[in-house]
This record gives C-alpha cells, sequence and structure tokens, in this order.
C-alpha cells in the first residue's frame, strides 16, 4: 500500500481523506458514516487494504456495520488484536464479519491466548504444505464465513527489499498468478 501511495498520489490522498474523515468522531458517529458512505450495491467488503483499526470505538463501529447489513459480506486482516479481544464476543457472533490476524504487531502474543484465526505469510508452496495450510491466493479463505476458524497461508507478496530472502522467495514466484508481477525495487 505505501508503494501504490508513493506511485499514486490520489490514492494516498483518498486514503488519507477516509482515516481523517472517521478519527475524530465518536462511535455514533462512526457507525452512521460508514453506513451512509457504504454504496448500495457492496456485496463484499475488505476493511483495511492499507491500514488497520486505529482505536476501539472505530474497530466497534466496524461491527455495527456488519450487523445493521446482513446481506453484505465484510473481512479485515488486523493487527490491532487488542480491540478484537475487546469486542470478541460480539465479533464471534456475527456471520457476515471475518476477521483474521496478522502477525507483526506489538500483540502477536494475543493470537496463540485467544485462539484467533491467522494468516501466515509463508515463501514457497512446500512451506505452507509444511506447515500444513492451505494457501489463499484470492482472499476466498480470508472472506469466507466457513473458514473463519481455519489459519491459512498467504504467499510473500508486495515489494520486498532487494536481495533478502524474502525478494528471492518472491522472484521464485514469478509466473504463478499474481505472484511476481511486475515489482518496484
Amino acid at each position: 500500500s505505501a508503494s501504490q501511495e508513493a506511485l499514486l498520489p490520489a490514492v494516498y490522498r483518498r486514503r488519507k481523506h477516509n482515516f481523517d474523515s472517521l478519527r475524530d468522531l465518536n462511535m455514533h458517529d462512526m457507525i452512521h458514516r460508514l453506513n451512509t458512505d457504504l454504496p448500495e450495491d457492496t456485496g463484499i467488503l475488505r476493511f483495511h487494504v492499507g491500514g488497520d483499526f486505529f482505536n476501539s470505538d472505530y474497530f466497534f463501529a466496524a461491527l455495527n456495520l456488519a450487523m445493521m447489513n446482513p446481506d453484505k459480506l465484510f473481512y479485515a486482516y488486523t493487527k490491532s488484536l487488542r480491540y478484537w479481544i475487546q469486542h470478541k464476543d460480539w465479533a464471534d457472533r456475527i456471520d457476515n464479519f471475518v476477521l483474521t490476524a496478522s502477525r507483526g504487531g506489538r500483540h502477536d502474543h494475543l493470537i496463540e491466548q485467544h485462539n484467533l484465526r491467522e494468516s501466515v505469510v509463508v515463501f514457497s508452496e512446500a512451506e505452507a504444505a509444511e506447515k500444513g495450510l492451505e494457501i489463499d491466493h484470492d482472499d476466498s479463505h480470508a472472506a469466507v464465513p466457513s473458514w473463519s476458524n481455519n489459519d491459512f497461508a498467504l504467499l510473500i507478496h508486495g515489494v520486498q527489499p532487494a536481495g533478502t530472502p524474502a525478494a528471492k522467495a518472491l522472484s521464485a514466484l514469478k509466473g504463478k498468478g499474481s505472484y511476481g508481477a511486475k515489482q518496484l525495487s
């Protein structure tokens, strides 16, 4: 996402506008804003292609959006595990809101402690198989409610620092779906 924002200033401005329009609102106003801005023809909405839940009120507003729109599917990857735990009773009851823990945050210990579903980034299909994880190539594992209790793997993606094991693994994936598509160096 940071690479997109650096290359496409309009993308950065739109994302910043979205963040700025929510961050100073109270929870009630966030719920109203999210509901008002949700296009009627939305079928599936992924929260935060770049970014995350920035506070507990925003996390709960997202849960409310799902509760108010049971005909739509919402999903998110998150490192904001404290907010998930804080509202876990609600999150567990909402069938059309699917969460996946992303490692790499300050609260990774909560993944095991609370048995949260997670995605694991792997460098190869063989590594995923070794870990006993199916690879999600198209976000179907992340979004489909019937998978909401199953961990899964994601192949290394995005921009990786040149010369690192991650960059070499990404290079080895060229030609497999969108992996290894033209990358920035």
